[in-house]
């Protein structure tokens, strides 16, 4: 998903967050907000937002999280794409407070792309650079109340496969993915799910022999119950063959 471009270019989107960086370190918070609102009530590209939000980011993060609550309440389409840009700065200081702000975020948000956008610039960036401590920490969200934050873990999950591209050297850590994902293969929800597929059709497109072998024991082994759009997208990168055996040549 990508917004519509209004014509602000990388210089200005810098010398933007620059200013509002200013006034959030000075605690100016309202002439902060004042300064970001017209960009976030235009379609501005998400590159030129995550430019902002890494800028404000930088700064002492008490402040800089007000700031971003403050953001979070106008609850635009932009605000989220700033706020997870200038959370994922925190990643390697405060990776717990960092995650737990994201979970209340994305239930805030209460929408499918402000689940999305978050999901890929806080928790899929932290399993990159933190793998195990992130996994420990978004292993609540599987069983979570909020079917977005259930999604969420679908959504870190798709990012981390989509960066690591099936190296060789980050396929035992695709394994235990998929052993994390055993649970929610039988979700109900159709948002929450959305986002569980999501991730498993991308886990299957770089890592298809663990994908299959996977989808084989649920499905075929254990004859777990699943809902027909999660199987679908978990196939969907896989070859015909493997489709066939794990389906029973049902398509």
């Amino acid at each position: 998903m990508a917004s519509g471009n209004t014509g602000i270019k990388t210089r200005e989107a810098r010398e933007i967050g620059a200013r509002v960086a200013a006034f959030v370190r000075s605690s100016q918070l309202t002439d902060a907000l004042n300064l970001l609102t017209p960009v976030l009530a235009s379609r501005t590209r998400f590159p030129m937002l995550e430019l902002i939000g890494k800028t404000i980011g930088d700064e002492p993060p008490d402040i800089v999280n007000t700031f971003l609550d403050q953001i979070a309440a106008g609850k635009t389409e932009g605000g989220w794409v700033i706020i997870g840009s200038a959370l994922g700065r925190q990643l390697e200081s405060d990776l717990e407070g960092v995650l737990e702000r994201s979970r209340r975020y994305i239930i805030e948000g209460d929408i499918w792309y402000a689940t999305d956008i978050i999901g890929e610039r806080v928790p899929g960036p932290a399993l990159l650079q933190i793998f195990d401590e992130a996994l420990r920490l978004i292993s609540p969200w599987r069983e979570d109340h909020d079917r977005w934050v259930r999604r969420t873990v679908g959504v870190a999950i798709h990012f981390w496969a989509k960066k690591t591209k099936g190296a060789d050297e980050h396929v035992s850590r695709a394994e235990r993915l998929f052993t994390f994902l055993e649970p929610m293969f039988e979700e109900r929800n159709m948002d929450a799910l959305k986002g569980v597929g999501w991730g498993l059709k991308t886990l299957g497109r770089y890592y298809p022999q663990l994908a299959a072998a996977w989808l084989e024991e649920q499905v075929v082994v254990k004859n777990r119950p699943y809902r027909a759009l999660m199987l679908r997208k978990a196939l969907t990168f896989l070859p015909e063959e493997e489709r066939a055996r794990i389906t029973g040549g049902v398509k």
